[in-house]
């Protein structure tokens, strides 16, 4: 896991075919993420931001073009390989953190390794404390704030040490001043080692990232 660049596309282009036709959504699109970099991608809606996103994460497929993780091309792998590169490689965010409300935060947290059969409680354990939850381990989602439910959604992206983290509009739900307190623990992780990618429409996301790049109508400028 120590390629200079984790991840990488080559004239990616994604089509798709609508009772109105066809549908360019990314369009010859480069990409470059380094190694411990934090990268933000901006666009309006329907500028290709979550195609782009659903690529680089292994869970839609390119049309044309070439997505390489770590060195290694990855575009053509079958359903059940790209399940197993993502568990191995990739740690994602969302918008609406994804919690399963009946578990605790630190059931949350270990259920990708729990799947795995590993069960890594010490781990997720460690991890909300890295994120200024160890006294919160007990609480379940609705006994969390919105900031509280989104380190913990960033704590189980972070349980499998990915070498990668896609974020899609971390900070949408958010205040302002708890989108910082978001963006400080990106920025945590980025220094640490994992390269993170965030997909927003946020502004206050490229004071943080260490990279700021546009895309509009599938093309990245």
């Amino acid at each position: 896991m120590a390629a200079t660049t984790p991840l990488e596309l080559d004239g990616a282009v994604k089509r798709y075919e609508g009772a109105s036709g066809t549908v360019t959504a990314l369009d010859g699109v480069d990409f470059r993420v380094g190694s411990n970099e934090f990268v933000c991608l901006f666009g309006p809606s329907g500028s290709g931001k979550s195609t782009m996103l659903n690529v680089l994460g292994l869970l839609d497929s390119l049309t044309d073009g070439t997505l390489r993780l770590d060195g290694e091309d990855v575009t053509t792998l079958s359903i059940e390989e790209r399940t197993e590169v993502r568990r191995e490689y990739l740690g994602f965010v969302f918008q609406d953190y994804h919690l399963v409300p009946t578990l605790t935060a630190v059931e949350n947290v270990e259920l990708p390794t729990v799947f795995d059969g590993r069960a890594e409680r010490e781990r997720a354990r460690e991890l909300l404390d890295r994120v200024g939850l160890g006294d919160r381990l007990d609480h379940k989602p609705p006994e969390l704030s919105g900031g509280q439910c989104q380190r913990v959604a960033i704590a189980r992206s972070l349980i499998n040490r990915p070498s990668v983290l896609l974020a899609d509009e971390p900070t949408g739900n958010l205040d302002r001043e708890t989108g910082k307190v978001i963006l400080d623990e990106f920025q945590r992780i980025s220094d640490a080692g994992v390269s993170v990618v965030v997909v927003t429409h946020d502004p206050l996301v490229s004071d943080y990232a260490d990279r700021r790049l546009d895309l509009v109508d599938g093309e990245l400028g």
